[in-house]
Parts: structure tokens; sequence; C-alpha cells
């Protein structure tokens, strides 16, 4: 895990069903968890971080990013697209998950004194990915990382229709205009 994460194990321990025994301890459970992960993060994922110019940790990071942004299970592949763009063009990511994170609560809406929150998590401010993870990414979101749709897509706004989806844009302009549409799905 990353040096400057909040939580060591945050990200690693993956969201699953077990059976646990009755009376496992902490440590008993959150072993259970973590063989799931190192199930996950075999070689033939280590070998697909390395090819994308990634490490297991930012891959994870990554993933818990997408885990928490993609509310519809086919939108995963387009939203990492979209984080995947935004890295190799060195844009911020600005992402609302890294902020509801540091904050602690998911907020409907971010406030301009949220995106301002002095912190590594804070991809408003910060390039690249945050230090560690912010959530604990589930198989499809893990999936979406290492293969990624191929898009030429830069910013995704929720669409505000009821649906959980999101209208992805090429452009800023793009993007401007998807915004005024989910403003017209609230209505």
């Amino acid at each position: 895990a990353g040096s400057e994460s909040r939580y060591a194990l945050e990200g690693y321990l993956f969201p699953d069903t077990y059976e646990i025994p009755r009376g496992a301890s902490e440590e008993e459970i959150i072993s259970l968890m973590l063989h799931r992960m190192n199930k996950i993060i075999d070689q033939s994922f280590e070998k697909r971080a390395r090819e994308m110019g990634m490490t297991t940790h930012e891959i994870i990071t990554l993933a818990s990013i997408v885990e928490k942004e993609a509310a519809v299970a086919d939108e995963r592949g387009l939203i990492a697209s979209v984080f995947f763009n935004r890295l190799a063009d060195n844009y911020l990511l600005q992402s609302c998950a890294t902020v509801q994170y540091i904050l602690g609560e998911v907020k409907p809406v971010l406030s301009t004194k949220d995106t301002q929150i002095e912190s590594t998590y804070n991809t408003y401010l910060y390039p690249g990915l945050p230090p560690g993870p912010i959530s604990a990414p589930g198989d499809g979101s893990i999936k979406a990382a290492l293969y990624p749709e191929n898009s030429e897509y830069y910013y995704f706004v929720t669409r505000n229709d009821g649906s959980k989806g999101h209208y992805f844009g090429r452009t800023l302009q793009e993007h401007n205009e998807n915004i005024a549409r989910a403003e017209q799905n609230k209505k």
C-alpha cells in the first residue's frame, strides 16, 4: 500500500460474501478478506498493470475511484477510460468521489470550498491518482481499471434522470452541454 494512504488496508479488503465462523476474531476476518484479494491480484493482474505502466497499488486506487463514481455497472469501463485519458494528458482527475472521501460523507453537490480542501486525496488540487484507494473496489471496477474502454471522453456528469447513468463528453463544450441537459432532467 502507498506510504501516504490514510488507512493501510483501504481498498485491499475485497468486498464479497464470506462464510465467517461464529466467534471469528477481527484478525481472522481481515485475513479472509485479504486472502480473497490476493486471488484477484494474481500474476495476470500484475502483468496487465505493468503493460499499462502502472503499479498494483495504482490500479487498485483507480478501481476504487471507479467503484465510487460508477452507479451503473456497464459504465465502469467508460468511466475508467475518462480517468486514463485525463491521466495520460496530465489533466486533473477532478473526481467528486475523492473529495467525498476527504469529507467523510456523500454530498449530492460539492461546493467550491469543498473542492479546495487541502489534501493529497483532493484530485481537484493534485494531479495524478490520490495516495491510496478511497473504497474497496469490486471485481467489475478492478476489471474496468485493468481493461478500460477505448474512448475519447474526458468528462462525465450524472444524467439526473433517475437512471443513475452519466453523459460523457470529449470536450469542455460538450461537457457543459451535458451539464445543461442534466439540469433540465431535474425539472
